[in-house]
């Protein structure tokens, strides 16, 4: 039986899987390192390492460091590595430390300080070496990121829990996504006090497209202290919990990744999601020798890397899992689902039509759903843009967006003109990143 995060939302006719850009120059295969890293710990410095005794008060700054060995935005003046305190989103809600970055654009700050904006980040993979904080943005994003920092924003980024800090990443669970980003905010604004201002917008893409739209949906009741104006996620993925007849009939979800793509991103689910969840059960119990040799380089190495892996020794969801894991499924399909699909606050989605990863159909699903529950939501689609590409294919108008919510105006929205979409376009050649 097919065992991956995959065939759990086709079976659910949801949204499927997605990831930040891959490197735009093909690089080699890996060969395994000889290290087999429990839970992906491990291979970062000392800064990542947590007290002895993290403290209980949630969203307090540990300790900081400036960031001068990875490249940064164009607009960026500085920006520091963070380590603070959250609340684990997974079983028990025990302290845990996060780590993250802060980026401070140029110029001086205006009165107040520079309103922020809270960047989650898509899949990176599951290994401590994947935190953003410690091995960089690549490109893609780092023009993104651009964007905003010219606008006047500085950028809070969380790495999410496990990605960096000790213990599994509970890769696509919205709670310990949303915790560590509100945490992150906290920490962020008490340390620099006068320099960051409290007037939040949250954006994500691909797998922080959902965490965004989790973090948006935690925020009133879990960090009323933050003041969030609205949600700006492109190439999303998430699923929402819904109503018995909703207004909008969900499409049915299509496979569009290719399957070598689709092995990469189920083993992450499983090293991530179910171990966290699940962390006396052996997660390699119904893996085959492909799907334990998937495991082993999960554990030690990142996204991009894993597509390479997955093609070059031929590894597909159907020859690296075998039996029947539907109870681990269902659970992480429940700590995967946003309760409901209702936001206090304006949300602008983006969505390129060419989208195989994320799919297109799946995306018009989380929208409708957003409108049928009262959200005010404004969705711009990109013809021929990617999952990759329409990240920065959509500035024009989300920037615009954020900007006019710090001015107090909330956009109309176009729930009342949105469209069943499916079929995935072609993408436009000459488009950088639009791979």
């Amino acid at each position: 039986m097919k065992l991956s995060f995959r065939s759990v939302l086709c079976a659910a006719t949801l949204l499927s899987l997605s990831a930040c850009a891959t490197p735009s120059q093909p690089e080699k295969p890996q060969v395994a390192a000889e290290v087999d890293r429990n839970l992906g710990d491990g291979g970062v410095s000392d800064f990542y390492t947590p007290p002895a005794q993290v403290p209980a008060t949630v969203g307090q700054m540990i300790r900081t460091q400036d960031i001068t060995d990875r490249p940064l935005p164009e607009n960026a003046a500085t920006a520091v590595r963070t380590l603070y305190t959250s609340i684990s989103g997974v079983n028990a809600p025990d302290p845990v430390t996060v780590s993250g970055q802060i980026i401070f654009p140029k110029g001086t700050p205006p009165k107040g300080g520079w309103p922020v904006v809270a960047w989650e980040h898509g899949t990176t993979g599951i290994a401590d070496i994947c935190a953003p904080s410690w091995r960089g943005y690549l490109s893609r994003d780092r023009a993104y990121l651009d964007h905003w920092l010219k606008a006047g924003f500085a950028v809070v980024a969380s790495d999410y829990q496990g990605l960096g800090t000790p213990g599994p990443h509970p890769y696509l669970m919205y709670r310990p996504e949303g915790y560590s980003v509100l945490n992150g905010l906290r920490a962020a604004l008490t340390q620099y006090k006068g320099t960051l201002q409290n007037r939040i917008i949250l954006v994500g893409q691909s797998q922080g497209g959902g965490a965004a739209l989790g973090t948006a949906w935690l925020a009133p009741q879990y960090a009323p202290d933050l003041h969030v104006l609205g949600t700006v996620a492109t190439g999303v993925v998430t699923q929402f919990k819904l109503p018995e007849h909703p207004k909008h009939t969900p499409l049915p979800r299509l496979n569009v990744e290719p399957p070598h793509m689709a092995a990469a991103f189920g083993i992450l689910t499983i090293e991530g999601s179910r171990k966290s969840l699940h962390p006396d059960v052996d997660v390699r119990a119904n893996m085959t020798e492909k799907g334990k040799d998937l495991s082993h380089q999960a554990r030690q190495s990142c996204l991009g890397d894993l597509f390479r892996y997955t093609e070059a020794h031929d590894i597909t969801e159907e020859n690296a899992y075998a039996g029947d894991t539907s109870r681990l499924e269902a659970d992480f399909q429940d700590a995967f689902t946003i309760p409901d699909a209702h936001m206090t606050m304006p949300v602008f989605v983006g969505t390129g039509l060419a989208d195989n990863e994320a799919g297109v159909a799946q995306q018009y699903n989380a929208v409708a759903a957003m409108c049928d529950a009262g959200t005010n939501v404004t969705w711009k689609t990109y013809s021929g843009l990617t999952h990759n590409g329409a990240v920065n294919g959509s500035v024009e108008d989300s920037v615009p967006f954020a900007l006019a919510l710090l001015k107090g105006h909330h956009p109309k929205g176009n729930c009342g003109t949105i469209k069943p979409v499916s079929a995935v376009e072609k993408a436009l050649p000459g488009i950088r990143w639009n791979n």
